[in-house]
């Protein structure tokens, strides 16, 4: 377990498992890219299956960082478990492109067997220490998500198989919310410690990773199609509104989560909270970053309907991340972001008429105000968090 006084900066060991996040986040872009340019009539569906795959990996690096906040990252057993978790959730991204054909069952029996491995290895390492009950109950939690992923992974048919995995989501995001509540569990959640500074930090950083990804996507695009006319503008235009998404994101409340945590009356529900605000943003950053490769690579100057799912779509599901993460912050939300996102879903049914590239400045523009907008309204006013009572 962390000792009181124990450096709570986050370790090399973090960095280097977060290098598997990019790796990741690069295989659902590009699966959800598939989706929207394929001539399918379920495109609905394939995006749907791709978000479930992307909220399978990003429960596995929410629970590591869970685990290395709780436990001594220093230790070798500790270090043993989440080198563990680093390979499996390798061979999860691996598999993630045929997760709903043939690699059904290697991508969902790889997510159990990192939970599942990963809650036994310490109920046994931690005998006669009064956090094994805890641990036995996320094992109990593990267990029960467990049966709905690898019977999906059988089944064959799709549209089962992604009920079933959903479920499966469904009964993991809930124990984490709850915070895993067992029978022989005696302390109420609330008791469950919480280092402030590492867990801010390593959201932090799962947000960066999450940036470099986009960058990434779009100097690749950039790079593939550097002579076609039209192009530097667009990777100009993703690259002011991959500026667009850190400023709104770290000013204040990403500045201040530390002290919300450290001041919150219940730490534990807090940072779960937090985590799902992250999901959101994330999820839309990926969106964000199909949409600068479609627009970067386009040559026909016309909007597909399903690009406006991710141009348009994934500024919004990042603002709604954001709404959830400052309320978590402040206990309020500014208009700012719904009236982003209010103006961004009206301009929706219109997009088809404008080429990829006009739509991409309307999102960039709408962000800049949103950025304009904090900076104006906490001008010479300072403020501190205030976390949900």
């Amino acid at each position: 377990m962390r000792k009181p006084g124990q450096p709570q900066q986050a370790t090399f060991l973090d960095l280097f498992f977060d290098l598997v996040l990019v790796f990741a986040l690069s295989r659902v872009s590009q699966r959800l890219l598939e989706d929207v340019t394929s001539q399918r009539d379920d495109v609905l569906a394939g995006a749907g299956q791709t978000l479930l795959l992307l909220l399978a990996l990003l429960m596995v690096w929410f629970a590591t960082a869970w685990l290395t906040d709780l436990y001594d990252p220093q230790r070798p057993e500790i270090q043993l478990v989440v080198v563990g978790t680093m390979l499996g959730a390798l061979m999860m991204a691996a598999a993630l492109p045929h997760a709903f054909g043939p690699g059904g069952l290697g991508f969902a029996g790889t997510y159990v067997a990192i939970h599942i491995g990963r809650q036994l290895f310490l109920v046994a390492v931690l005998r006669g220490h009064e956090a094994q009950r805890r641990t036995a109950g996320v094992l109990l939690w593990s267990a029960l998500s467990g049966v709905p992923w690898i019977v999906g992974a059988i089944v064959p048919q799709s549209q089962v198989r992604g009920a079933l995995w959903a479920l499966a989501l469904a009964i993991d995001v809930v124990g984490a919310v709850l915070l895993f509540p067992a029978p022989w569990v005696r302390r109420p959640p609330s008791h469950w410690p919480v280092v402030a500074e590492y867990l801010s930090e390593r959201y932090r950083q799962f947000f960066i990773i999450a940036l470099g990804e986009l960058i990434l996507v779009s100097g690749i695009a950039y790079s593939a199609h550097y002579f076609r006319g039209g192009a530097t503008a667009a990777f100009v235009v993703s690259f002011a509104t991959t500026v667009l998404l850190w400023r709104i994101y770290i000013y204040r409340a990403g500045e201040q989560l530390p002290a919300a945590i450290a001041t919150a009356p219940e730490p534990g529900r807090l940072v779960r909270t937090a985590a799902l605000a992250h999901l959101l943003m994330v999820a839309g950053i990926v969106a964000v970053s199909v949409g600068n490769e479609l627009v970067i690579a386009d040559l026909s100057g016309r909007t597909d309907p399903a690009w406006i799912g991710v141009i348009l779509g994934g500024p919004i599901l990042f603002l709604a991340g954001r709404a959830l993460f400052e309320y978590t912050v402040y206990a309020r939300v500014s208009r700012s972001r719904l009236i982003g996102a209010s103006v961004l879903a009206a301009t929706s049914p219109a997009a088809i008429l404008v080429p990829p590239l006009a739509l991409s400045i309307t999102a960039a523009v709408v962000l800049a105000g949103v950025a304009t907008f904090d900076g104006l309204r906490s001008r010479g006013r300072p403020t501190e968090p205030s976390p949900p009572r």
